[in-house]
């Protein structure tokens, strides 16, 4: 294509032969790619007065582009991650378009330049047996929906498939026998099979029956036979969690995600003395670094770390301050006797 400063014209290129044709990318990285864009046209339309066909890229300069993550932040309140998935996906528009204009080399330059946010490395959110054991009696098994709830978190569980992965999935890519498995398309394309134990199997082949009268060859449906969105996964999620919660009162002081179920699969592993190039395997992680943060988030794992170290040796003494000491506490407390004043 010819290349123009008109910003429409590179955008579409950007996602028909980058995108699509290039990198292949799947679906949800276009998705949310597209949804960047989406953010920055509506902050552009605001911001310069101008419908997102009249924009060309001089309109969005280096300055443009640090007021719109300012404003991603200090308006929306997005998160240091969202962020950066924001910055990735303008980082791969420039750099698409960087060999084709070089008359725009120092805008460029600037905005490839631009670093990520720094985020805290917080300690994962996973539910333990007790947890999980009152999460999966919530959802009513009288009803269809009930039993597909009750699936899709057991399910989740066990494999500790992303939610991507699990609302996408097909009857045919279940492999029955005696080691079922099931075949899924993950993260960058990846395409793996994960084993089922046998109990998810058993849910998973109870459920098979309930949904044989949907016309659908979609695992989770929704009650039309359509694909379930994630915000409908959470919906369910958050649910259940509320039910459960009665029971179960530690829930109420936890906020689950889909993508919990998927830390409390790694962390159930953990406990089984399982190792984490097998965890890494089994999440599909691409790299060991993402599996290390699960050591740190169990306290009993700690415990057991720290006890074959020998004890210290060192005894405790209680600190007796002199008279002279005393006295001086006793005049900044403005006490006689010794007691403080509140």
């Amino acid at each position: 294509m010819k290349f123009t400063k008109q910003l429409s014209d590179l955008l579409q290129a950007f996602f028909d032969e980058r995108m699509m044709g290039e990198m292949n990318a799947s679906p949800h990285t276009r998705a949310s790619y597209s949804y960047t864009f989406q953010l920055l046209l509506q902050y552009a339309k605001k911001k310069l007065k101008k419908p997102p066909s009249q924009l060309t890229l001089d309109d969005i300069n280096y300055k443009f582009i640090r007021d719109f993550l300012d404003h991603l932040v200090e308006i929306r309140n997005i998160k240091p991650q969202s962020l950066n998935i924001r910055l990735a996906a303008i980082r791969s528009f420039f750099r698409y378009i960087e060999p084709h204009m070089p008359e725009y080399s120092a805008l460029i330059t600037k905005v490839l330049a631009i670093k990520d946010k720094k985020t805290n490395a917080k300690l994962v959110d996973y539910l333990n047996d007790k947890e999980v054991e009152a999460l999966l009696k919530a959802p009513d098994q009288q009803t269809w929906l009930g039993c597909r709830d009750h699936c899709l978190l057991a399910f989740a569980i066990q494999t500790g498939l992303r939610l991507a992965e699990i609302i996408s999935l097909r009857w045919k890519d279940v492999h029955w026998g005696e080691h079922a498995s099931i075949h899924c398309m993950g993260k960058g394309r990846k395409e793996r099979d994960t084993a089922l134990n046998r109990q998810t199997t058993k849910i998973l082949h109870a459920w098979s029956e309930h949904d044989s009268s949907l016309p659908s060859d979609i695992i989770f449906p929704t009650i039309t036979g359509n694909l379930m969105s994630p915000d409908a996964v959470q919906y369910l999620v958050n649910k259940y969690t509320e039910i459960a919660a009665k029971n179960c009162p530690s829930l109420r002081d936890k906020k689950i995600t889909p993508h919990v179920l998927r830390h409390t699969t790694a962390m159930r592993l953990l406990h089984k003395k399982t190792g984490l190039a097998a965890i890494a395997l089994f999440l599909g992680h691409e790299s060991l670094k993402t599996t290390y943060k699960y050591l740190s988030a169990s306290v009993e794992l700690i415990e057991e770390i720290m006890r074959p170290i020998n004890p210290l040796k060192t005894k405790t003494s209680r600190f007796r301050p002199s008279d002279k000491t005393l006295m001086f506490l006793k005049n900044i407390s403005g006490s006689k006797n010794g007691r403080g004043h509140t």
